[in-house]
């Protein structure tokens, strides 16, 4: 890695998954000078960046590096890397590895731009590509997670995040792959924490638009990402993960931005649902994924299973998946046993 480190022009990148987040960070690579193969899954997408330089369905209004290369052949993206970055929708992870298992060396880094955690195993994404690659081992893995929308980030505003590996050298060697002047990246060991925390804060960003959606105001939203937090810390600490974690970029960074940004998807959700659409009518309505929709089943079945107090992404995944009236799940928090604020259980 040392090697690669000093011969970026040497360094081989291929970019799994299309949408606004792998678009914005693939061409982010690209425009530092990286040769970044893509792989999109739909034809009309390759089509666009090709005759276009942009992708019109998922990060309209950019233009794309001559340095990126859109393909709808999977393999070939992914084969004779230096690093192989996945940013595909979670419940699509299982299988778009298995599809690349075989066809990745040893030597090849893999980063996870993905958040969420799998219905029915409770993996977060880790544990599915340890699963589904196991030729790739776990010092050649890395999480890159943090507040980051991708219509900011292609915009370049300066956005801050973190690379969380449990072998030091393969997070220095991605934060320096990824970093540019309005690209900031911090590293971390705490693979768990950096996950959980960007996966469960898509569920509290659902509550978070439903309170706002109810128009219940600022002290409202301010409690909820609070005691949000407190659930995210909790459910960490049970699996493991560093409770500094949450103090970070992928813990309050994350969840405060995705619990008030109006360009996140979980926040756009939950707002309609408070609003009194349903959770089928707003789903027909997005081309892109909410992860916080199914990742809401994983949070509430795993908390469940681990004896993890969790009210408040319970009565989001009842407003979800039981048609639990919002205004209802909100009288049922506030009024529940009094206790002290730092409990941990």
């Amino acid at each position: 890695m040392t090697k690669q480190m000093t011969n970026d022009k040497d360094i081989k990148i291929g970019v799994v998954g299309g949408g606004s987040w792998g678009t914005a960070l693939a061409n982010l690579l690209a425009s530092k000078g990286f040769k970044t193969d893509f792989w999109v899954y739909e034809k009309e997408v390759k089509a666009q960046i090709e005759e276009y330089r942009e992708n019109k369905f998922f990060l309209p209004g950019f233009f794309l590096s001559d340095n990126l290369f859109p393909s709808n052949d999977l393999i070939e993206v992914v084969s004779n890397k230096n690093l192989v970055l996945i940013v595909v929708p979670s419940h699509v992870m299982r299988e778009t590895a298995l599809k690349i298992a075989g066809h990745i060396s040893e030597q090849t880094i893999i980063v996870c731009a993905s958040k969420g955690i799998e219905n029915g195993t409770h993996l977060t994404m880790s544990g599915v590509i340890a699963e589904t690659l196991p030729e790739v081992p776990e010092s050649h893995f890395a999480v890159l997670s943090g507040p980051s929308f991708a219509r900011e980030v292609a915009a370049e505003f300066p956005t801050v995040v973190t690379v969380a590996s449990k072998n030091h050298k393969t997070a220095q060697f991605v934060q320096h792959i990824f970093a540019t002047p309005f690209f900031r990246v911090y590293t971390n060991d705490d693979v768990t924490g950096a996950e959980l925390g960007g996966s469960v804060k898509n569920v509290i960003a659902i509550a978070s638009g439903i309170i706002d959606g109810l128009g219940l105001g600022s002290n409202t939203r301010a409690a909820l990402i609070t005691r949000g937090l407190a659930e995210i810390r909790r459910l960490g600490l049970r699996l493991g993960a560093n409770p500094r974690t949450f103090t970070g970029l992928a813990g309050i960074g994350d969840l405060v931005l995705t619990c008030t940004g109006e360009l996140s998807r979980n926040y756009t959700v939950g707002k309609k649902i408070g609003q009194g659409q349903t959770l089928k009518e707003i789903l027909s309505e997005m081309r892109m994924v909410a992860e916080g929709v199914k990742t809401a089943k994983s949070v509430y079945n795993l908390s469940r299973k681990l004896g993890v107090e969790m009210p408040i992404s319970h009565e989001t995944y009842h407003i979800l998946y039981d048609d639990v009236s919002p205004r209802e799940a909100v009288y049922k928090l506030m009024t529940r046993d009094l206790r002290h604020e730092m409990d941990e259980e």
